[in-house]
């Protein structure tokens, strides 16, 4: 049996946990108005005149604002010279100006009138109307075709494009604040990874072992587990899971992909290991896989093309005989994404994908092993860009024998 792998009831596994002192600050409304103003010049070098950013995780990366998007329209306008603007339905004013960090002026509408005709009018007041000139402006990527089309209706002249080269490059490069707090995300996720791991035995159910792991965020301090995806023996070639996931068997594969939110950030941290004792083809399959997680890692820097990440896993598992390309058994997708307020974002590491690394990117190195009706490893975890190279928010799984380096 690895080291740290079952021995333990979830009971005595959740006395030993205990929230981290680490407290690192919030998000200041400073920073939030330097983003807003980092936009502003984003938009500028790109000939946009505005930019429209809806509720969500966009709206709260600029401003603050804890909004779930909804059919009703509530968002930020943020021209690309002035003040911002908010689009607010009137009824729900009062809670809005309760959820604001970045305080602007509100413009609101009665349930039957038109928001997306108040859209212009917001552009109008920013002097974003008449002059002789067609006005291009983005709208944000993550509004619904609904909302784009009500805005198209209105939109004359006017050119909408997508805010992705706007919001993306913004939300791309993490400021100092926000690599802390995700650290203590992750920190948190690798101590619970390590709890989970303590209570398996025979028998024990994904079902079980899901719920043990929110209970373990929620006891590291925060609201439980973002996601949980638990899968046992040949359950584990399957990426994201199985309908009817099976319980636990003596030498089964243990696959645990899990993450929680704090303080807005998100950790997404990935352990695989064996209940039991490992077979050579486990065993050849986990070192492949660790290999490629470290070659892919060895690669990154400033400039760097996404891709090469990619390419560079990829060479490490064929060299082992797996794949080519997205063949099975192999690895069956990109290597890595962007996180940050959302589980996947900018960036991507994919084939193809020429956009270069820039100091404050952070995105998983996950490059999964699928072996149909066997099993599936996958080592994931997540790193930071450097001016000096990559680091890693947790250290990756040592061994298959001592997968969290506890060990004598």
């Amino acid at each position: 049996m690895a080291t740290g792998i079952g021995g333990c009831t979830p009971q005595d596994a959740l006395e030993q946990l205990q929230p981290l002192t680490d407290n690192p600050p919030d998000i200041a409304a400073s920073e939030y108005r330097q983003r807003i103003q980092q936009a502003q010049h984003l938009m500028r070098q790109n000939g946009i005149d505005a930019c429209y950013i809806n509720a969500g995780s966009n709206l709260l990366y600029f401003t603050g604002t804890h909004w779930s998007p909804s059919e009703r329209m509530v968002g930020a306008v943020i021209p690309a010279e002035g003040e911002v603007a908010y689009i607010v339905p009137w009824f729900e004013i009062g809670t809005f100006k309760d959820a604001q960090v970045v305080e602007a002026e509100i413009f609101s509408w009665h349930e039957e009138e038109d928001p997306y005709q108040l859209f212009f009018t917001v552009l109008a007041s920013r002097g974003l109307a008449g002059h002789g000139r067609q006005y291009k402006i983005a709208i944000c990527e993550t509004a619904s075709v609904t909302l784009f089309l009500g805005l198209q209706q209105h939109a004359g002249n006017m050119s909408l494009i997508s805010s992705q080269p706007i919001t993306g490059h913004c939300r791309s490069r993490k400021s100092a604040t926000e690599i802390a707090l995700m650290q203590t995300a992750n920190n948190i996720t690798l101590r619970v990874q390590q709890a989970a791991a303590s209570i398996l035995r025979p028998g024990l159910t994904a079902r079980e072992l899901v719920d043990f792991v929110d209970k373990a965020h929620r006891k590291m301090g925060t609201s439980g587990s973002y996601f949980c995806i638990a899968l046992f023996g040949s359950d584990s070639a399957f990426p994201h899971g199985v309908k009817e996931p099976k319980p636990l068997q003596h030498n089964d594969v243990v696959l645990l992909d899990t993450g929680c939110r704090y303080k807005d950030y998100l950790s997404d941290i990935t352990r695989t290991y064996v209940y039991g004792d490992a077979s050579e083809r486990q065993r050849f399959a986990w070192q492949a896989e660790h290999e490629a997680q470290a070659a892919a890692f060895a690669v990154i820097a400033p400039g760097v093309p996404c891709h090469k990440v990619d390419d560079a896993a990829r060479e490490v598992l064929v060299s082992h005989g797996f794949g080519p390309d997205y063949q099975l058994p192999g690895l069956p997708h990109r290597t890595g994404h962007g996180i940050g307020l959302d589980i996947h974002e900018a960036p991507y590491l994919i084939r193809k994908q020429a956009q270069p690394l820039d100091v404050g990117m952070c995105a998983s190195i996950e490059p999964m092993l699928c072996l149909p009706g066997e099993f599936g490893i996958r080592l994931e975890d997540h790193f930071y860009v450097t001016e000096n190279g990559a680091r890693w928010f947790t250290p990756p799984a040592k061994s298959i024998d001592d997968p969290f380096d506890i060990a004598p």
